[in-house]
């Protein structure tokens, strides 16, 4: 028997995905001046770095691997698939599957519908209602951490509606380039009463002048006992077309949603 909630495990990750697209551009500040921002004052130069990002950034290719793990009733299951992944601004994407294996469960009901999903949050329309701003969010300032010799700030971001889309959870943004560098959430809305709890851990690095997404972990806990354990790591970056960006040393990748 197929399980039902493997329909809805395919949504939780997006969450993560969207988020992962509201990036920033790179630019120089005081150490002292850095010291002093308020949250809002951070929050805007998130999303100003974002929209010079949005006209920096042509086209770029990478390699994604999806690999999940299920446990639980009625058994184990896991699989595996590879893709190439094309973006071409402003918002077009492209996914060609590489490789797969395993349960075909697995690859049709979440990876397939997890890229479908992540076409559908690049539209026009679900990317302004996903996006990371004031209108979506509201933001508190934690604090601040060092973490492998880069300032970061630590906010935690409130949805301000319920969206499949959107999350609530911590964010750490580069106090030098204002790009998002790890975030640390649950979704805003469950996608289904077969989910009882989702966890997700998205990473970027920093590749030439643009941050861009490099691993994914998203833990959902079944009703029924079960545990989906999903990574996604992305390797391969070629940067095939941007906009010189003078005045600002880096930008961030992964198109806003």
């Amino acid at each position: 028997m197929r399980p039902r909630f493997l329909r809805c495990i395919s949504f939780v990750p997006v969450i993560v995905l969207v988020c992962a697209m509201c990036l920033s551009a790179q630019q120089q500040s005081p150490a002292q001046d850095r010291e002093s921002l308020t949250v809002e004052q951070i929050v805007q130069r998130l999303i100003e770095r974002n929209r010079q990002r949005a006209e920096a950034l042509k086209a770029y290719t990478s390699t994604r691997t999806y690999h999940l793990l299920y446990t639980g009733f009625p058994g184990k299951r896991e699989a595996e698939m590879t893709v190439e992944a094309r973006f071409e601004a402003p918002n077009a994407k492209r996914f060609k599957v590489i490789s797969q294996s395993g349960s075909s469960s697995i690859i049709n009901r979440v990876f397939k519908k997890l890229l479908e999903s992540e076409q559908e949050a690049s539209e026009d329309e679900n990317r302004a209602r996903t996006a990371l701003n004031g209108e979506n969010y509201s933001f508190e300032l934690v604090g601040r951490e060092t973490k492998e010799g880069r300032d970061l700030y630590v906010l935690r971001a409130i949805p301000k509606v319920s969206n499949k889309f959107l999350y609530r959870g911590t964010i750490w943004v580069d106090a030098e380039d204002f790009a998002v560098v790890q975030i640390e959430a649950q979704p805003a809305k469950k996608p289904s009463f077969w989910i009882s709890k989702t966890n997700v851990r998205h990473r970027y690095a920093k590749f030439g002048d643009f941050w861009l997404p490099s691993e994914n972990h998203s833990t959902t806990d079944v009703r029924i006992g079960g545990a989906a354990k999903l990574t996604i790591t992305y390797t391969g970056y070629k940067i095939s077309s941007a906009t010189a960006s003078t005045g600002v040393g880096g930008l961030s990748a992964e198109p806003t949603q």
